[in-house]
């Protein structure tokens, strides 16, 4: 449940080795690209500053030999070169296709801090890397991380499938792996890549420990490679990443001037209960009678390509009209309950056996169950429910949820892990394969186990909430800095649940007496998933929002989006509204274009 590029996964098994590497490149692949946000732009800077470029070469070759200060000692400087100006390819993945950019010249630095020896005798430290253009806009750009992180990030600052990267555009980016190095700390015996969750303080970085020292030791190297602090600091990231700008607007509220956190993993230990629920609640849609618990290679089968198609058409036929336009799209999405839905997935019902065309009752009362998501054997909630999601017949829905054929789902195959290794005190070791994942998740008992994830021990002093949540209302320290913070995230998110992004913000209000939307604003994107796919206009520009928000004042009633080639409409245009507003039809105009809505409540 935890991505950048690649993944270097070593299991015990060689079938489960190629799956988690397979599995882990398709998030690192997805989470990369939208950690920074679908169709991104600039807004340019007041001016730039350069150097030619034979200095600029000779002062990046030198700088890693000068005699540097940090205020976090242990800090040191592996490498610095010079790149010049040239194309980068990403090769094609599963998250999407390949393409090239072109990068300017600048300095290429990778650092390392907190050295140190942990548990059973593994090497630690916290890397980063570093790009410094020549031609630089005197801003800082702190690119998120994702899922369990582990690789130190390219750096480039992705703003887009078709837009230049960060880098280019003048920022100087950073990138870093949260503590622990997916090469050197993976231990099969210990939940492979997840073994760092058995080291107390690599745990804690990961969390949030180690994000305030890499940010800011990339200011200080900024400050001593350019010879001046940068005007402003911004940070993007997505899922794990919106996680990490909700620790820095809440606990580092003075690291940061502006912060974009998408589909925010605030709750991740929560969610990781909920990934947990959702493996008994489908598994059992698989399981053969009598049998305790079920065969994983069979979970997809909860619901047919067929099943999920019907299941969106009856949350369409429920939902999509009350925004003023059936068009595909439920705008607004909060009126859409289980008074509606649930009567037109009733007459789907399978009138017999199950067969294609129609649901069977044990299906529908799934889904209500996981909309419902994880309770206690006394109705208490033990993360969100889940609104009714257009986008559950999308792939990125079904992915996380029951998997493919040939693909487990991956709340089995990473939710698990991570809920045995990082999210629970103690961790516990699981045997290696998919098989065990689940069979760990069915043993799941949510009136004994749940309470884990806010437990401490003697090793452990710090609960799995107290390292990786963040959901605390209280930004009142990023507020007073002036700080602004935006929060996109789609209604089809099949890991976080809009729900509880909504409800933060509702706390947040409370708090801020009705004014959090001078400083946070909530951007839903109805039926996107995962930070991007699914049936939506999921190409937008909160970046370019946030960057005038700071720099000029210009608060975002609405962002622009259009859908991708992926979408059954691309380059239908919507305008993202904040939250509460939703996009309704004005009654004239191309319904295809922004223009013909207007936000309202």
């Amino acid at each position: 449940m935890m991505t950048q590029h690649t993944a270097r996964q070593a299991a015990g098994s060689v079938m489960y080795s190629q799956l988690a590497a397979r599995v882990l490149r398709h998030l690192r692949a997805c989470w990369t690209l939208a950690a920074l946000l679908l169709g991104l732009s600039w807004v340019a800077p007041a001016h730039s500053q350069a150097a030619p470029a034979d200095a600029a070469e000779a002062n990046c070759n030198n700088f890693q030999s000068r005699a540097l200060k940090f205020s976090e000692r242990s800090v040191r400087l592996v490498s610095s070169r010079f790149v010049a100006a040239g194309p980068l390819v990403f090769p094609p993945n599963p998250g999407g296709p390949g393409r090239t950019v072109s990068l300017p010249d600048h300095c290429e630095v990778f650092g390392v801090l907190q050295e140190r020896t942990g548990v059973r005798g593994a090497k630690y430290a916290i890397r980063f890397h570093m790009r410094l253009p020549v031609a630089w806009n005197q801003r800082f750009f702190f690119q998120g991380g994702g899922g369990s992180n582990g690789e130190v990030g390219d750096a480039v600052g992705q703003v887009g499938p078709s837009l230049p990267p960060a880098l280019a555009l003048g920022y100087a980016v950073l990138t870093q792996d949260s503590g622990h190095d997916n090469a050197t700390n993976t231990d099969p015996a210990y939940n492979g890549p997840l073994a760092f969750g058995f080291d107390p303080l690599a745990r804690s970085n990961y969390g949030d420990l180690s994000l305030k020292l890499t940010a800011q030791t990339g200011k200080e190297v900024l400050a001593q490679y350019y010879g001046q602090k940068p005007r402003y600091s911004f940070f993007v990231g997505c899922s794990k990443g919106g996680q990490e700008g909700m620790v820095f607007a809440q606990r580092y509220p003075e690291e940061f001037d502006g912060i974009v956190a998408a589909a925010p993993g605030f709750s991740l230990p929560r969610a990781a209960l909920a990934e947990a629920w959702d493996t008994q609640v489908f598994g059992e849609l698989v399981k053969a009678p009598g049998a305790t618990g079920f065969d994983v290679s069979r979970l997809h089968q909860a619901f047919s390509v067929g099943d999920y198609g019907l299941v969106r058409n009856a949350i369409l036929a429920a939902c999509d009209k009350d925004d003023g336009l059936e068009d595909g799209i439920v705008g607004d999405f909060t009126r859409c309950t289980d008074d509606k839905v649930l009567p037109q997935l009733r007459a789907r019902l399978c009138q017999q056996d199950k067969a294609e065309g129609c649901l069977s009752s044990a299906q529908i009362a799934a889904l209500q169950r996981s909309r419902q998501g994880p309770r206690d054997a006394k109705g208490r909630a033990l993360y969100s429910d889940w609104g009714w999601a257009p986008g559950i017949s999308d792939p990125g829905w079904r992915l996380w949820k029951t998997g493919f054929p040939n693909m487990t789902a991956l709340n089995v195959t990473l939710g698990a892990r991570s809920l045995a290794s990082v999210f629970t005190t103690p961790p516990s070791v699981l045997p290696d394969g998919d098989q065990a994942a689940a069979d760990f998740q069915s043993a799941f008992d949510f009136d004994r186990d749940a309470a884990r994830i806010y437990a401490v021990n003697a090793v452990f002093k710090r609960s799995g909430w107290q390292d990786v949540g963040a959901r605390s209302p209280d930004l009142s320290a990023f507020q007073r800095r002036g700080g602004r913070l935006i929060v996109p995230h789609g209604d089809s998110d099949a890991v976080f649940s809009l729900n509880d992004t909504l409800s933060w913000y509702r706390e947040v209000d409370a708090r801020a007496k009705g004014k959090a939307a001078s400083f946070v604003r909530v951007f839903p994107v109805p039926g996107m998933c995962h930070c991007m796919g699914g049936p939506a206009t999921d190409n937008y520009d909160a970046f370019g929002a946030l960057v005038a928000w700071v720099e000029s004042g210009k608060a975002p009633d609405q962002i622009i989006a259009t859908a991708g080639p992926a979408s059954p409409w691309p380059g239908r245009e919507r305008p993202l509204c904040a939250y509460p507003q939703v996009a309704r039809y004005t009654g004239r105009g191309d319904p295809e274009k922004a223009a013909s809505f207007e936000c309202r409540i």
